[in-house]
């Protein structure tokens, strides 16, 4: 029961900071167009906040995916793959099962992109060939999750008013200088608000910090949720371990002083060693409640399966034609299911 109600506070104490910090960047963005544009600046704002909920993650789906020159996993190249994300996707009550992509990468990364209804799970190369099958499904687990709590939209909107912010104080310093040459020539004709031209300057800077303290909230509350979906905190929490360790470089092994992270509050996720603390007393707290066997060994998900080498046959070569353009139009309902039209 005590465990239980840990939880519930985090969780509300998540979305209260979540809340807060969308607040604040709105109360930024508002009060900085108002200073430059009046009651447009404050109308514009408002209505871009509520333009980037509705249109944003559909731009966001789209670009991203084009981007980073993504291609469907198809059941038959990784079937073990899309068993996880089915039973993840029912466990975290999503109506639909996200369609998982590939992106041709050796870092190591996962991304979502979409929402509840809509939405997809990018694995890179490196992720799907040097991660376990245990730590894959803790970081499918960490991105379901963010699906479910409609973490992208949040994230979308406080990105699209912090660039909106952005906009205000740009517009608001060039007006400043192309003021210089009245206010030279007459002091009187232009008037300058010390403390309104201060809000000009540091307003892009508080939007940044409100929006990087919102991301770390928003993956602290992630990292809980996977590991309330998998029932296998540890799993997450040794693929974190995994990809800090691949992402140090060379000079920080050879010099243990090099490179010092920046301070918390300018990063977009926090620490790696409190995450994997905070997942190791969710074990404790939890024990032995894993649902989905999950083994410690390779995916073995071969990239080579998109373009198979042809067969040797008695009637010369020979490729699997008819498999291919039965996934080929398995590719093309999904992408059909989740396109969005004009």
């Amino acid at each position: 029961m005590l465990t239980a109600a840990i939880s519930r506070w985090h969780k509300w104490i998540n979305r209260l900071q979540t809340l807060l910090l969308i607040l604040i960047l709105l109360a930024i963005s508002s009060l900085t167009g108002q200073l430059i544009f009046g009651e447009l600046g404050f109308r514009m704002a408002i209505l871009g906040a509520l333009f980037a909920l509705l249109f944003e993650p559909v731009a966001a789906w789209r670009l991203t995916l084009q981007l980073y020159r993504v291609r469907p996993i198809y059941p038959s190249e990784a079937p073990v793959l899309w068993r996880i994300a089915q039973r993840l996707a029912e466990r975290a009550e999503l109506p639909t099962t996200p369609i998982l992509y590939y992106a041709p990468s050796s870092i190591i990364n996962a991304f979502a992109v979409g929402g509840r209804r809509q939405s997809a799970i990018v694995f890179t190369d490196g992720l799907l060939n040097r991660l376990t099958q245990r730590e894959i499904v803790g970081v499918m687990g960490h991105e379901i999750a963010h699906i479910a709590h409609g973490d992208l939209q949040v994230m979308g909107l406080a990105d699209y008013v912090s660039r909106l912010t952005h906009l205000f104080s740009a517009a608001g310093q060039l007006l400043v200088l192309l003021s210089l040459p009245l206010l030279l020539l007459d002091g009187s004709a232009v008037e300058l608000n010390p403390l309104a031209l201060l809000l000009l300057i540091i307003s892009p800077h508080l939007a940044l910090l409100a929006q990087l303290g919102l991301s770390r909230v928003r993956e602290y509350d992630a990292d809980q949720r996977s590991a309330e979906l998998t029932g296998d905190p540890m799993g997450l929490a040794s693929a974190l371990a995994r990809i800090e360790q691949s992402q140090r470089s060379w000079l920080s092994v050879l010099l243990p002083g090099w490179g010092n992270p920046e301070p918390s509050w300018l990063r977009s996720h926090p620490a790696t060693d409190e995450r994997i603390k905070r997942l190791k007393a969710y074990a404790l707290q939890n024990p032995s409640q894993a649902w989905l066997s999950a083994a410690d060994e390779s995916l073995n998900y071969i990239v080579n399966a998109y373009s198979r080498a042809p067969r040797w046959r008695i009637g010369g070569l020979w490729r699997q034609t008819a498999s291919r353009f039965a996934e080929a139009k398995f590719a093309q309902v999904l992408l059909s299911r989740f396109s969005f039209k004009s």
